[in-house]
C-alpha cells in the first residue's frame, strides 16, 4: 500500500503526467527511465533522444544514484527552433549523446539541495553546469528553469527543466576559468547566471577584474561583501553587459551603446594610440571569445551614474559632446567618482565661435588645442552658482577664468544662461560663449599695481606699473599695445567684453582681468 501511495504523490507531483499500469507491476524497484521520463506525456522527445543515442540502459540501473534535468517537449521544440532543423533532425545530431550525459548528474541532489551557485559536473564532463536558486525558490540549471522538481525514483531523481541546456562555453565560463572570482560571486549573488549561460545569447561582457572591485569597495568605504549587498547589485552588473557581440576593432570612439541594464548608456572611446575605453574604464585585455559572445576585461567597474556627459548628451548640447568625444575627454569626465563644475556652451555658442574664425563646426574639432579649449571650461570639484564669487578659478587646462556676479553670472565674457544642472559627479551651467584659453598668459595679481576704473567705458589708468602693455581679448589677440607713461589708456575703441591686460617690466610679467563696459 505504501508503495502505491508512492507512485500516486509521484504521479501528483508530475501535473497529470501519466504512470501506466504496467510501471506498478509486482512493486519492483523503480528507475528514472521507466517510471518518470518514458510515462510522462510531456518528455516523448526526451525519450525518443535517450533511445536514438542509446542511453536508456544506463537510466534503468538499480546500481545507479542519478539525477537527470529533463528538458521537456517545448524545450526541444526551441532547441529546434535554434538550430533551424526539427526533432528528426536533433535526433540526428552527431553530438546527441553528450547533449543528453550533460543533463545527468552521477549523485541524487533534490530541489531542497541545490544551493545558489553551485557548479557540478555532470557525466559528460566536457563542462560544468552552474545552478541557481533564487530569493523566490525558483531552480535554473544553466538558463533552464525547473517546471517540475523531486520527480523520484529509486535510482534516482528527476527535475523537469523548460531548456536544453548545452555544454557551451559562455561568458560566465571565461570568468571563472580566468580568475574573476569577485565578478563571478557578484553574478551569482545576483541571480544572473540563467541569463549569461543561455548559449543562444550573443553577448559583450566589459568585466572588471577583481583589482577594479577592489577600487570600488575602497570608493565607497566598504568590502567585498558591502558590493554583494548593494540594492542595486544586478543593474550594475548589466550596466556592464550588451546585447550584441562587439569586438574591440567594431568599436568606434564616442560611440554611446545600451547595455542590458537600462539605467543609462555606455560611452565608448577608441583613442588615436588604440587604447579602448568603456566610461572612465580601460580595457587591458580585448576579444576573450566565448560561444555566446566575447569579453573585454576592465580596470575599473562601471557605474550607471549619470555624469556631465549625460548632461551634455541628455540636453541638446551635440556640439559640445562631439567635441569631447573628438578630443578623448569621454573617460575623464565620465568617472563617477571624480567632481566636476562645467561652463557648457551650448550649440549656438560654438556657431558663433566659428563664424568669428571664420571657420565651421569641423574646423573647431580640428583645432590642435581642442582639448585645451574644453578642459578651461571644466573646473575640479562642484562648485553651484550660489558658490561663486568675483575672482579667478583655475580650470583643469592649467588657465584661469574670471568670476563675475555683480549682475548675474559672467565667466570671462559668456553669460551663464542656466545654472545648476546637477549630475552625479558634478554640475553644469550653461553660458552663451565658447571660453578661449589665452596662450602664454600666466594671470599673476600684483597687489601694489591697481588698474581704474575697472569696469571702464573709455580710460585705464594704471597705478604702480610702468614698462609696457598689452591687451589681449579672449581668443589671444592682441587689441592694443603701448607704453605705461602715467597717461590713461583709451579702451573707447575696443568692443564691450572681458580682456587681460598684460604688463611687462623689466622683472616681472604679470596680468590682470579687465572689462571694457
Amino acid at each position: 500500500m505504501k508503495k502505491i501511495i508512492y507512485f500516486l504523490r509521484t504521479r501528483a507531483a508530475l501535473g497529470g503526467l501519466i504512470l501506466t499500469l504496467s510501471s506498478l507491476s509486482s512493486f519492483g524497484q523503480t528507475n528514472v527511465y521507466n517510471n518518470v521520463i518514458a510515462t510522462s506525456p510531456n518528455h516523448t522527445s526526451l525519450a525518443a533522444a535517450l533511445q536514438q543515442a542509446g542511453l536508456v540502459t544506463a537510466l534503468q540501473s538499480n546500481t545507479a544514484t542519478l539525477t537527470v534535468f529533463a528538458p521537456d517537449n517545448a524545450a526541444f521544440a526551441d532547441l529546434a527552433a535554434s538550430l533551424n532543423t526539427d526533432i528528426t533532425g536533433l535526433l540526428a545530431l552527431p553530438n546527441l549523446s553528450d547533449i543528453l550525459l550533460y543533463h545527468v548528474l552521477g549523485t541524487e541532489v533534490p530541489a531542497a539541495n541545490v544551493t545558489n551557485g553551485a557548479i557540478v559536473t555532470p557525466l559528460n564532463p566536457v563542462n560544468t553546469i552552474k545552478l541557481t536558486k533564487t530569493s523566490s525558490g525558483s531552480v535554473y540549471a544553466n538558463h533552464a528553469m525547473v517546471n517540475a522538481a523531486d520527480l523520484f525514483a529509486d535510482n534516482g531523481v528527476v527535475h523537469s527543466i523548460n531548456k536544453v541546456i548545452l555544454s557551451n562555453e559562455t561568458v560566465v565560463d571565461v570568468a571563472l576559468d580566468n580568475g574573476f572570482s569577485t565578478l563571478a560571486t557578484a553574478v551569482i549573488t545576483a541571480e544572473l547566471l540563467p541569463a549569461l549561460t543561455n548559449p543562444f545569447s550573443t553577448l559583450t561582457v566589459f568585466a572588471p577584474d577583481n583589482a577594479a572591485f577592489d577600487q570600488l569597495a575602497a570608493a565607497l568605504n566598504t568590502n567585498t561583501a558591502g558590493l554583494l549587498a548593494l540594492p542595486n547589485l544586478a543593474d550594475v552588473l548589466t550596466y556592464h553587459v550588451l546585447g550584441t557581440e562587439v569586438l574591440a576593432a567594431g568599436i568606434t570612439n564616442g560611440a554611446v551603446v545600451s547595455p542590458l541594464s537600462t539605467t543609462n548608456t555606455l560611452k565608448l572611446t577608441k583613442t588615436s594610440t588604440g587604447s579602448v575605453y568603456v566610461n572612465h574604464a580601460q580595457v587591458i585585455l580585448a576579444d576573450v571569445p566565448a560561444d555566446n559572445g566575447v569579453v573585454h576585461v576592465l580596470n575599473k567597474v562601471v557605474l550607471p551614474a549619470e555624469t556631465v556627459v549625460d548632461v551634455a548628451l541628455d540636453n541638446g548640447f551635440s556640439t559640445l559632446a562631439t567635441a569631447v568625444i573628438t578630443a578623448e575627454l569621454l573617460p575623464a569626465l565620465t568617472d563617477p567618482f571624480s567632481e566636476f563644475t562645467v561652463f557648457a556652451p551650448t550649440n549656438t555658442a560654438f556657431d558663433n565661435l566659428a563664424t568669428a574664425l571664420n571657420t565651421n563646426t569641423a574646423g573647431l574639432l580640428a583645432l590642435p588645442n581642442l582639448g585645451s579649449i574644453l578642459l578651461y571650461h571644466v573646473v575640479s570639484g562642484t562648485v553651484l552658482s550660489t558658490d561663486l564669487t568675483n575672482g579667478s578659478v583655475t580650470t583643469l587646462n592649467g588657465g584661469s577664468i574670471v568670476i563675475d556676479v555683480t549682475s548675474g553670472v559672467m565667466v570671462n565674457d559668456a553669460m551663464v544662461t542656466s545654472a545648476n544642472v546637477t549630475a552625479d559627479n558634478g554640475v553644469v551651467h550653461v553660458i552663451d560663449k565658447v571660453l578661449l584659453p589665452t596662450a602664454g598668459i600666466s594671470e599673476e595679481i600684483n597687489s601694489n599695481v591697481a588698474v581704474y576704473p575697472n569696469p571702464s567705458v573709455d580710460n585705464i589708468f594704471v597705478k604702480g606699473g610702468n614698462g609696457n602693455f598689452t591687451i589681449i581679448d579672449l581668443m589671444g589677440k592682441t587689441v592694443k599695445a603701448g607704453m605705461l607713461d602715467n597717461q590713461a589708456i583709451s579702451i573707447s575703441d575696443l568692443q564691450s567684453g572681458r580682456y587681460l591686460l598684460q604688463i611687462n617690466d623689466e622683472s616681472n610679467t604679470f596680468s590682470m582681468p579687465l572689462i571694457k563696459q
